[in-house]
């Protein structure tokens, strides 16, 4: 789906597919016709999409979706980032899904910033198991054993088990909240990202009618008109002491602000950050340069932040500080 994060036909391309998009409905969801036109010529591999979608958008069809892709010989991968929204609520193989991953830094608290290490454990059907990776391993007894002996099986993979230490950590988080803690983390997600839809409904333009999921998405249409952008808004959030929320995606929205609250969040800080989304927003009408010369409150203003992409520095090392600090 054009709405997907671009590791999913970055990951197909690198894996030796022909990779199609398919364009979205103008209620951000798949859409069916431009699908089923998509696999009309057989030859399909699979199709791989998030659910809910990274605009925070449940694919009310993907049953349908699945069944497309089944019927044109293809399998259906989901990109699990957004399980949760999903967790002790609803499985994605009663949906028609064939593979999944799960980023554990996503929905199983391991950690993601610094560098992670990242981890994205693979989950499959039945009817797939006999081609997953060797050594497995199984229980005989009381005792635990390596097992090649999966003749269908595709062989080793390199660092087949991960990071070890995130799966470890993901499986505490399981067993320590148990289903029903599980099931309670997704309501209380998903109920957090609609309090903030409605709190900021009126000073922010919504670009989908759909309730979101865990996430929900916004634009700076309004704010435009006035000269003050996504960008500023973010830079703004920064001085009423805020992380900024993701922006300029999903790249189908123009001007995005991605909101994803999570469930560890509490009444008053969700309070306090619609607060200051709406105080930001009568800023951009009464003083816009104050908000398009946000950070106020920050030693530093603003990077170059096209030039931090371009040419990353992601450790330090003697010579480029020096070199940096002479500039």
């Amino acid at each position: 789906p054009d709405s997907a994060h671009g590791t999913n036909p970055a990951s197909a391309h690198l894996s030796g597919f022909s990779v199609k998009t398919i364009r979205s409905t103008a209620e951000g969801l798949t859409d069916l016709t431009h699908l089923r036109e998509l696999c009309a010529g057989g030859d399909v591999a699979g199709l791989m999409l998030t659910n809910p979608n990274t605009l925070g958008l449940f694919e009310r069809n993907i049953k349908e979706i699945c069944e497309i892709v089944h019927d044109a010989g293809g399998l259906v991968y989901m990109d699990g980032a957004n399980m949760n929204a999903l967790v002790g609520v609803a499985r994605p193989g009663d949906m028609g899904v064939d593979v999944i991953h799960l980023n554990l830094h996503k929905t199983f608290s391991t950690p993601h910033g610094g560098g992670g290490p990242g981890c994205g454990p693979c989950c499959c059907t039945k009817h797939l198991e006999p081609f997953l990776p060797v050594p497995r391993i199984v229980k005989d007894g009381g005792q635990f054993k390596l097992d090649t002996n999966y003749p269908q099986s595709i062989g080793r993979v390199k660092a087949f088990f991960g990071n070890y230490g995130m799966m470890l950590r993901a499986l505490a988080y399981i067993q320590t909240h148990g289903f029903d803690g599980l099931r309670e983390a997704t309501e209380a997600a998903v109920l957090n990202a609609r309090y903030i839809a409605h709190g900021l409904t009126s000073d922010y333009e919504k670009p989908f009618d759909a309730p979101p999921m865990h996430e929900v998405v916004f634009t700076d249409k309004r704010q435009s008109r006035k000269g003050v952008h996504t960008l500023d808004i973010a830079k703004r959030l920064i001085d009423y002491g805020f992380h900024p929320m993701t922006i300029y995606f999903p790249l189908i929205v123009q001007g995005a602000m991605l909101i994803e609250p999570t469930e560890s969040v509490g009444r008053q800080e969700l309070d306090q950050f619609v607060e200051a989304m709406r105080a930001i927003a009568r800023e951009a009408v009464e003083d816009p340069d104050l908000v398009r010369n946000a950070p106020h409150s920050t030693r530093i203003g603003r990077l170059d932040e096209a030039a931090a992409a371009r040419k990353p520095i992601l450790r330090w090392k003697p010579k480029q500080a020096a070199s940096i600090a002479q500039t």
